[in-house]
């Protein structure tokens, strides 16, 4: 990675990028540093910084155009661009049946997620969300790693898009669904901290489920915690 030491920031709330900081500071001789809220993500903190790229592995606020134009952002999204622009990757992959997915490490640009792409990587959809994004945490790390090795150029992306809508907490109501799969999917695909839990509701109750899994085709495992209304 050459002798000059750069710097480069992590921009991320999630706690699972907690142990993805320390390697990155550990595995290369750059400095890392990290903003956690979007009120610190500000050009005046940056022009203070100026860090040499900035790596986005998991936002949910939109970037000002004051801060993309004038440094390399780079966002990392859980489809293979074009394919899932827009908000909930996750779950809308797995809701669309999909087993596995890419992620795409773009630079941030004007509208959502049409940034020019570095490179991408596999990543498998098994398991709960929480399991997944860990997962990924270690598919971002290498991806981080190879783009300060290499910087590679950017290119535009291919293709037809398709457009992904960000998910409703009410849309995770699970009283509608008729099979044991798409229970467990709805299920799984919620179960990490900060998403609303699948659920169900009576008249005076709500029922919030967490770590589902399948026993046979008739029969779903599932933690429930019961809440009055």
């Amino acid at each position: 990675m050459g002798n000059v030491i750069k710097t480069f920031l992590l921009v991320t709330d999630k706690p699972w990028h907690d142990t993805l900081l320390e390697e990155l500071k550990n595995e290369t001789p750059h400095r890392w540093l990290r903003f956690r809220d979007k009120e610190s993500f500000t050009e005046a903190n940056l022009s203070e910084i100026k860090p040499d790229l900035i790596f986005i592995p998991h936002w949910s606020h939109i970037i000002p155009e004051s801060v993309y134009l004038k440094f390399e952002c780079i966002v990392f999204h859980m489809t293979d661009l074009p394919y899932g622009r827009g908000g909930s990757p996750l779950q809308n992959l797995i809701t669309r049946g999909h087993k596995e997915t890419k992620i795409s490490a773009i630079r941030v640009a004007q509208g959502i997620d049409t940034g020019p792409v570095y490179l991408k990587a596999p990543l498998t959809l098994e398991g709960t969300s929480e399991e997944i994004f860990i997962r990924s945490t270690g598919v971002i790390k290498s991806m981080i790693l190879e783009i300060i090795e290499k910087r590679p150029v950017p290119v535009a992306q291919e293709g037809e898009p398709v457009v992904f809508k960000r998910r409703k907490p009410e849309e995770s109501d699970i009283k509608k669904l008729s099979t044991i799969e798409e229970v467990y999917d709805y299920i799984r695909m919620l179960d990490a901290d900060g998403y609303p839990k699948a659920f169900l509701e009576t008249e005076n109750l709500r029922l919030e489920f967490s770590k589902a899994s399948i026993e046979n085709d008739q029969t779903l495992n599932a933690h429930v915690r019961i809440f009055k209304k």
